[in-house]
């Protein structure tokens, strides 16, 4: 019954872009992979954006499955700053551009806290000021905000998946099977920064 609710989590999933993430290995089951995205425990991440993305993140690990014992940290940096763009002569503004940011660290429960991987993730969105109310621009910054935070969440599970798939040469055996008081894995290279995503207007 396990295998046919990821198998309609992961269609789902599908109309949003994850099919080649989430494609599920030669004989049917989880690659191995994805299964190893449910064995990391996602640390607090700070304020209510950061609530959002860690809920995004979570969602995203749980396709590799259930009861899967955790072998990792993931410690996330996320911030998010807004810029005032077509100020007009009264000093209004017409746009308001929101950028978000997250620094990524994976990190072994070894005693050593040993560093797994690391990486960036970088997307921008934003919102029209002309003709709305305050309380529509509240309302309009808090999608942008979520919306932010799915594609930062899509950056850094990527990220993640290529990293297991393709760990750097004896990282393989030490990385995917370390527990507490196992030996640390070796560090493994930083990974690949995310292009920016450009300005969205729609969600998910």
């Amino acid at each position: 019954m396990g295998g046919v609710l990821l198998s309609f989590a992961a269609l789902g999933l599908a109309a949003c872009g994850f099919s080649p993430l989430y494609a599920p290995a030669s004989d049917g089951s989880t690659s191995p992979a994805v299964a190893e995205l449910a064995a990391i425990r996602i640390d607090r991440i700070p304020d209510r954006s950061g609530q959002e993305l860690s809920e995004d993140l979570q969602n995203r690990f749980n396709l590799g499955g259930v009861g899967v014992q955790q072998r990792y940290d993931l410690e996330v940096n996320y911030g998010i700053t807004e810029q005032g763009i077509g100020i007009q002569p009264d000093t209004s503004v017409t746009y308001q551009r929101v950028i978000a940011t997250a620094a990524w660290t994976l990190r072994a429960m070894d005693p050593q806290r040993t560093v797994v991987t690391t990486g960036k993730a970088r997307a921008i969105d934003g919102y029209n000021y002309i003709d709305q109310q305050f309380f529509d621009s509240t309302l309009e910054d808090e999608k942008v905000r979520w919306r932010l935070a799915n594609q930062i969440a899509d950056q850094i599970t990527a990220q993640l998946v290529s990293y297991f798939k393709h760990p750097p040469p004896g990282a393989t055996a030490s990385a995917t099977s370390a527990s507490p008081g196992s030996a640390a894995p070796p560090a493994a290279p930083t990974a690949s920064s995310a292009s920016p995503s450009a300005p969205s207007s729609s969600g998910h």
